[in-house]
């Protein structure tokens, strides 16, 4: 009975009970996947629901001046065949190296800034993002990066590794001894042609992800 209560409060609070809403997800959970994961519950804000998100996206800034850059890549399952049906959420800083809020969004939405978004893979997996390549954070000496979330059917979110560049400067041998490769490695390897760079990253879930289902 007071399972069946919460259940309520949830989703009159959340105006519908759907597999969007964060605490559904945990419940339909039973554990949690990654450890802490801090903004982790962004991947939420998708301004498309879960179940009509398409196999690629193309960010806000692409067609802003910059580094084009397309992003693609196969999400597979432990057992190696593709994983259909995963949001893949990420953000980055803009060209100054900044989370850029344009639309005075608060919370989450307003710290990941306005250059951000989301895909679900498609039947063979696929996944694919159009963005510009981000810049690193100004006056540091961090590795420019773009952040990934997932969240896949019947498993909490959690994050991967970021997706960063072979070509970084910043990639030092000692950077790379800290890449833990969270859903595999995070380094792309981008390619130029006819002006846009193009890199290939896949995803292969619960791999060197603590607390991942068995």
């Amino acid at each position: 009975m007071k399972i069946i209560m919460l259940i309520s409060v949830i989703c009159l609070n959340w105006n519908a009970c759907t597999n969007d809403s964060p605490q559904i997800a945990a419940l339909q959970a039973g554990g949690t996947a990654g450890g802490r994961c801090e903004g982790c519950e962004a991947i939420y804000l998708s301004p498309i629901p879960f179940a009509q998100l398409n196999w690629e996206d193309t960010l806000p800034d692409f067609n802003e001046p910059g580094p084009r850059l397309v992003i693609s890549g196969v999400v597979y399952k432990k057992d190696g065949t593709p994983a259909k049906d995963v949001v893949i959420y990420i953000y980055h800083t803009n060209q100054e190296g900044v989370y850029l809020n344009r639309h005075q969004e608060k919370g989450w939405a307003g710290r990941h800034g306005y250059i951000r978004g989301w895909v679900k893979s498609d039947e063979a997996g696929r996944y694919r993002f159009y963005t510009l390549r981000p810049a690193p954070y100004p006056g540091g000496t961090a590795l420019a990066h773009i952040h990934p979330i997932l969240k896949e059917p019947g498993v909490n979110e959690y994050w991967i590794d970021e997706f960063v560049f072979a070509d970084d400067p910043a990639l030092t041998p000692a950077a790379l001894k800290h890449q833990q490769e969270r859903g595999g490695s995070g380094v792309l390897r981008p390619v130029e042609k006819n002006g846009i760079l193009y890199a290939t990253r896949d995803v292969y879930l619960g791999k060197n992800i603590p607390g991942y289902p068995q």
